[in-house]
């Protein structure tokens, strides 16, 4: 007798394949047969009208900072998500020695204020991650490792401390991490030279190991920043992911479809480099990367003494005029800038800059760089920076993927909080609602491979991601009727619509839409033969 049954569902099975009418029986955490009357199980659950997907995999997230404090992971099991990919953007918890814990929880603050930041190797943070409802692959991350190497400087590393970052991510290797993620769109990843990475990049190909990357500069310097990325994928013959891509900055808005090019030209020579993406205009970080990354030199303390300074202020207003906010490129105005999480002022979660600028009777400028000071550098936004043609070019490009950027969040709890970019509670769902059902700007079944299949591919993920026989039993099981993002910008943490039943290695995490409190999920580790359990 199998352990469950899923019957009379349409599978979508993560090849790109069409939909057919099957049975999934599931034992042991596996799925063990597929076809029509299978037989018995010790449970049945009835798909008739549903669709029937592998678990949605989210390749770029940042749920290593609230997984521990919500390991539920209630705002992405509900959207179906069953994998994450944590440690993105250069950011990663561990490893992190007792004299830099300080400086680590000040800089990832306005990201994960409620992460209790301490002491620890990357094995250690391997073999103490939390039991959670999803499954977890992480990664090193950069720009931690420059932190706690060289902390804020703007600088060349020394050969020394080029040696000690190589160690250390040789150690995270070792212990399981997947690769190496760089943020080299802010300090102090944005510090560091192509030969730096270069460095770091032959150290994954001896381990066989990944590159994921927020690449360093996503308007004006798109391209160049991209090449960047794909030059050391192919100088090091290692895998390169670029994370989110997008053409950001309204100097820049319409590039896509050469950007587009521009990878496609990179994989028809062979180099194996691989996107992903959420689907919106908006971008979230933290507001201090909206400024010239000279701002944050010598870190939070030094940037915060900095911005008291009206001489520097009007220093950073000619550069952003000139070159617009960071990385981020010119946005429409400070209205297209919404505070998501502000420690010292949370009354102002949900409004704009332009507006709180208006009420203080003060520039737009002034009233941004009060705010950060207020929160010592800890204040995090959602931004208007991307326009909805290249959004839609980007999605269908048969091989980008689906990642969210995004956090596991509850509506309840520490992770509660302020007023996240809505992407944290619905991107896969926003998917399969806006633009499968609603759009059709994508067939359901090449959404599904975005979310699964592809995503397993990039990712060297031998045993997820499809509907397949000796394959783990992580299944989605959605209504395709009514699946959608239910979360705005101003009330956001708010659960998708239309997920019926999520498995996680055979067990029932969402049953009839509700969270059963099961945590079976396992942290995956790169292997000889790919990423697995």
């Amino acid at each position: 007798m199998h352990d469950l049954i899923v019957r009379g569902g349409s599978v979508v099975d993560g090849t790109g394949a069409p939909a057919r009418r099957l049975d999934v029986a599931v034992a042991d955490g596996r799925i063990v047969a597929l076809g029509l009357e299978l037989g018995e199980a010790a449970r049945v659950i009835d798909a008739t009208g549903l669709v029937v997907a592998p678990g949605f995999i989210d390749i770029h997230t940042h749920s290593d900072y609230a997984l521990p404090a919500n390991p539920r992971a209630e705002s992405k099991i509900r959207q179906g998500v069953t994998t994450e990919v944590v440690g993105n953007c250069g950011y990663s918890v561990a490893p992190v020695p007792a004299d830099r814990v300080g400086a680590l929880r000040d800089y990832l603050a306005a990201s994960g204020p409620w992460y209790d930041f301490r002491e620890t190797t990357f094995a250690r943070y391997v073999e103490g991650f939390p039991a959670t409802s999803v499954n977890v692959a992480l990664q090193v991350g950069h720009n931690t490792l420059r932190l706690i190497v060289a902390g804020m400087e703007p600088r060349p590393l020394r050969r020394d401390e080029l040696t000690r970052m190589a160690r250390y991510l040789e150690e995270g290797l070792d212990a399981g991490a997947i690769g190496l993620s760089s943020g080299l769109f802010t300090p102090p990843g944005s510090f560091a030279s192509a030969e730096e990475m270069q460095a770091l990049g032959d150290v994954l190909r001896r381990h066989g190991a990944a590159y994921a990357t927020h690449v360093r500069n996503e308007a004006a310097g798109v391209f160049d920043a991209v090449d960047e990325a794909i030059a050391l994928g192919e100088r090091a013959g290692v895998h390169v992911q670029i994370g989110h891509l997008k053409v950001s900055g309204m100097e820049s808005w319409g590039a896509a479809p050469r950007l587009v090019e521009r990878v496609e030209a990179a994989r028809a020579r062979g180099v194996r480099v691989d996107c992903d993406q959420y689907p919106y205009t908006t971008a979230t970080n933290p507001l201090r990367n909206l400024l010239p990354p000279w701002i944050q030199e010598g870190g939070m303390e030094a940037m915060v003494a900095r911005l008291g300074d009206r001489a520097v202020r009007a220093r950073v207003a000619d550069e952003i005029a000139a070159r617009g906010c960071g990385a981020f490129g010119t946005l429409p105005s400070w209205d297209a800038v919404r505070l998501a999480l502000t420690v010292a002022q949370p009354e102002h979660a949900g409004r704009t800059i332009g507006d709180i600028a208006t009420e203080w009777g003060r520039d737009g400028l002034d009233a941004l760089c009060d705010v950060l000071v207020a929160d010592r550098g800890a204040t995090r936004v959602v931004f208007e920076s991307m326009t909805e043609a290249d959004v839609q070019t980007i999605l269908r490009t048969p091989w980008v993927v689906i990642g969210s950027d995004g956090v596991a969040m509850a509506p309840y709890g520490p992770t509660s909080t302020g007023k996240p970019h809505p992407r944290y509670y619905g991107t896969f769902a926003r998917v399969l609602g806006r633009y499968v059902r609603e759009l059709k700007t994508l067939s359901l079944e090449a959404a599904v491979w975005k979310m699964t299949g592809g995503s397993a591919a990039a990712l060297d993920l031998v045993d997820r991601g499809l509907v397949r026989e000796g394959l783990a039993a992580d299944l989605t099981i959605f209504d395709p009727a009514i699946i959608g993002e239910r979360g705005t910008y101003t009330d956001p943490h708010r659960y998708a619509a239309g997920i019926r039943t999520v498995l996680v290695n055979g067990a029932v995490v969402i049953d009839g839409g509700e969270h059963t409190g099961a945590l079976p999920g396992r942290v995956l580790r790169r292997s000889a033969r790919g990423l697995a359990a």
